[in-house]
């Protein structure tokens, strides 16, 4: 198989990959190997309409037709292993890529896994094809990691509608999505009992974007008001009462995808270091010669190498069916997003002033993987979530030899 720049060709050869992931990870490279001007030209562009365009670009050019699960076109495969090969793929090419391609999915995955056939026929093959852009809107300024503690609230209407009034906080896409999977309280429950997700098209009387974010690296990012937002009772996602569910389900099956990305910066930022250090001479020694460049190198190999295979591990858990494949995903995301912030940060140190040189390859990747530490799960919070799924029954067999 021909030798992609954004993966490493013998990863892609174990037995966690299909002869199908190989196509599509060649597919995908070849692809943003072809697209240096549009990343160049997106780059330049306001955020939002960059959002826009490449949402519409990823959908015309087929790579979201497995939104669409009913279209009955032959498209590429749309399981965990193929989103994480994408994610990581259009990281490596082009943040924004990445972005437009991962907010897309975590918006309509909620659609296809839990909503109605009508609401399947209204929204995914439009989702699929990049004509209609959606956002997830859980988080609050109060409710980040602990999806438990949302506070917008739906009450019911007189006519067996919902209301919806409160604020969302941190939506990435938020202010260009044209619907919102919002995830609101109902009823009484407290915690987890008391949510339900809804459908909530952008253009509904009483929502609005209530203001733009300006992230460390630029991309449509706002916070959303809700005042006396009415929706049918057929904007329900899903059944009451189970958005907790619903949204549990969504972030645990996307952390491996966030660890694939970090995966993609973090591979372009070592190839970058790499060359650099092939190029560049110190006091008439290649620094690729020093042995301390060399340990460099080496950490990040191994770094790299080890990311790979807890997201390949995640996602073939996932496609298998495993019922402890969140585990895998926490793990994945955890060490890749971590690792991936490491070298990133020696990379800049290897190329020393010009490391830090505005719009430089560096530079931006600087940017774009702070944020990955902290989305769908802190590091904080996966190390709670991984040492809440240890194996008792090991420690259990093991204290007998203590």
């Amino acid at each position: 198989m021909q030798q992609i720049t954004s993966f490493d060709p013998e990863i892609l050869e174990l037995p966690f990959y299909e002869d199908q992931h190989r196509r599509l990870a060649e597919a995908l490279g070849t692809w943003c190997d072809a697209r240096t001007a549009l990343w160049d030209e997106v780059r330049q562009e306001d955020p939002e309409k960059a959002g826009l365009r490449l949402v519409r670009q990823l959908g015309e050019d087929g790579w979201l037709a497995f939104l669409d699960p009913e279209s009955g076109t032959e498209g590429l495969p749309g399981d965990h292993r193929a989103l994480c090969l994408t994610r990581e793929a259009l990281a490596y090419a082009e943040d924004l890529a990445d972005f437009a391609f991962s907010i897309q999915a975590l918006s309509a995955t909620p659609v296809i896994r839990f909503g109605s056939e009508a609401q399947k026929r209204h929204y995914l093959p439009r989702m699929a094809t990049g004509s209609l852009v959606g956002a997830f809107a859980v988080s609050e300024e109060e409710a980040g990691s602990d999806v438990a503690s949302v506070a917008l609230r739906a009450d019911r209407g007189p006519d067996g509608g919902y209301v919806l009034n409160g604020r969302k906080a941190w939506i990435a896409n938020g202010s260009i999505a044209d619907v919102y999977v919002v995830i609101a309280r109902t009823g009484g429950a407290p915690g987890a009992l008391g949510l339900t997700a809804f459908l909530v098209p952008a253009d509904t009387p009483g929502v609005r974007v209530g203001r733009r974010l300006d992230a460390l690296a630029p991309r449509s990012f706002a916070h959303l008001d809700f005042e006396d937002c009415r929706v049918p009772a057929d904007a329900v996602l899903g059944k009451p009462g189970k958005g907790f569910v619903i949204a549990m389900d969504l972030l645990e099956r996307f952390r491996m995808t966030v660890g694939a990305a970090a995966l993609g910066f973090a591979r372009r930022a070592a190839d970058t270091a790499l060359a650099r250090a092939r190029t560049r001479s110190v006091g008439g020694t290649k620094l690729i010669d020093l042995q301390l460049t060399q340990a460099s190198l080496a950490d990040m190999d191994v770094q790299l190498n080890a990311a790979a295979l807890l997201v390949a591990r995640a996602a073939w858990e996932a496609d298998r069916g495993s019922r402890r494949f969140a585990r895998h995903s926490s793990i994945a995301k955890l060490y890749a997003t971590e690792e991936a912030q490491r070298i990133v940060d020696t990379a800049v140190q290897l190329l020393g002033a010009s490391g830090v040189v505005k719009d430089s390859v560096t530079e931006r990747l600087y940017r774009q993987i702070r944020a990955l530490r902290i989305y769908e799960g802190t590091s904080e919070v996966m190390r709670l979530t991984i040492a809440g799924t240890l194996d008792t029954r090991r420690a259990a067999r093991a204290a007998r030899d203590v």
